[in-house]
């Protein structure tokens, strides 16, 4: 896209088409934007849809309608509850941190944006091509605590500083086993670059089915990721940082008005990461489900997109139906069960591959 606005051509009445350009400075800097806007704004119509959606998806496990009133079948219900918030006053806590208050849930909601740059929709389609593109999202979404944390410091009430404790407790825990399940997927793509990590998929399983997950060394760690992804997130059976009988609302007691709906926004732009990250690391990202040349043909972004629904479905559906953990109980599974499996599956995987002479 830089390529384009420093030689593209615009029309002139009475003069016809003339060649423009910009530096390649301004050229890098419009392509950048437009890209950002293209990501963050479609992204934003996603969220409010998913909500709407998972409604959906909750009322019909347990025979219920959901939404049907505002608009056509309710689809328009998420842009009356933004209203709604859009339309409340931010009510600040006297004995709060008035700064810090306020820059939570900023800090959240940038965040769950921010990682979305190095997601590849497409072969060739990512804002940003880096090489270390898998530890760029290990980084951002390391950051995503801090929102939780400083709201629930600043609001200078009991219950939002308790969520903040399991928050960062939680994070913590979970985080260690992703990083070595995606060791296993690093050693097996030999790039942390996302791009190269979905075309290492391709026929990788009998030579015609385009997913790491289907190997069978690496389904069981494709699995723990999926768990693990519910647990960063958050997700019901592991939403013990907001557990309404235990916590009220967790961090976000305090918050009203935007302020809480940025909370809202970034908790299913994370959703949404979280599932893109399952489709893209372990299930083909934009490549269709088998290595045949017809199923080229549907867009790559398609692809995407349905694997990503999957995984949403799934995470509704474990919220609709499985019961909260105790927190000892979330504890022991990433502490005891999660970490030395993935460790373990660490050696397993580089001892494979450096039998099979991956790396020679």
């Amino acid at each position: 896209m830089t390529a384009f606005f420093q030689n593209f051509w615009y029309w002139l009445p009475f003069i016809g088409w003339q060649r423009g350009g910009m530096s390649y400075e301004w050229a890098w800097f419009t392509a950048t934007i437009l890209g950002i806007l293209f990501i963050a704004l479609p992204l934003m119509l996603a969220v409010a849809m998913i909500i709407y959606a998972e409604r959906k998806l909750w009322a019909a496990f347990a025979l219920r309608r959901g939404p049907n009133v505002v608009g056509p079948w309710g689809v328009l219900q998420s842009f009356a509850d933004g209203l709604k918030v859009f339309l409340q006053e931010t009510i600040v806590p006297s004995a709060s941190n008035r700064g810090l208050f306020l820059i939570a849930p900023i800090i959240t909601f940038t965040v769950a944006l921010m990682a979305w740059a190095v997601i590849p929709f497409n072969s060739g389609a990512v804002l940003a091509n880096i090489n270390v593109g898998l530890l760029y999202i290990l980084a951002i979404s390391s950051l995503g605590v801090y929102g939780i944390i400083i709201a629930g410091w600043a609001s200078n009430s009991k219950y939002p500083f308790f969520s903040a404790i399991r928050a960062a407790s939680q994070m913590i825990s979970y985080e260690v086993s992703i990083g070595f399940i995606l060791i296993c997927v690093v050693l097996w793509a030999k790039t942390f670059n996302m791009l190269g990590i979905v075309e290492a998929q391709k026929g990788h399983v009998l030579g015609f089915v385009n997913a790491f997950g289907l190997n069978p060394l690496l389904f069981p760690i494709a699995i723990m990721f999926l768990i693990s992804a519910m647990a960063e997130t958050a997700r019901a059976p592991f939403d013990l940082t907001e557990a309404e009988s235990e916590l009220v609302a967790g961090y976000q007691t305090e918050y009203s008005s935007m302020a809480f709906a940025l909370y809202w926004l970034g908790e299913y732009a994370n959703v949404l990461l979280m599932c893109t990250l399952n489709a893209v690391l372990f299930w083909g990202g934009y490549l269709p489900p088998v290595d045949w040349a017809p199923l080229y043909m549907v867009p790559g972004v398609i692809w995407l997109f349905a694997k990503i629904w999957i995984f949403f479905f799934i995470f509704a559906w474990v919220k609709a139906t499985v019961p909260r953990y105790r927190y000892d109980q979330l504890m022991r599974l990433g502490w005891k069960v999660f970490l030395p499996i993935s460790l373990f599956w660490v050696f397993l995987v580089s001892g494979y591959l450096m039998w099979k002479g991956h790396f020679g």
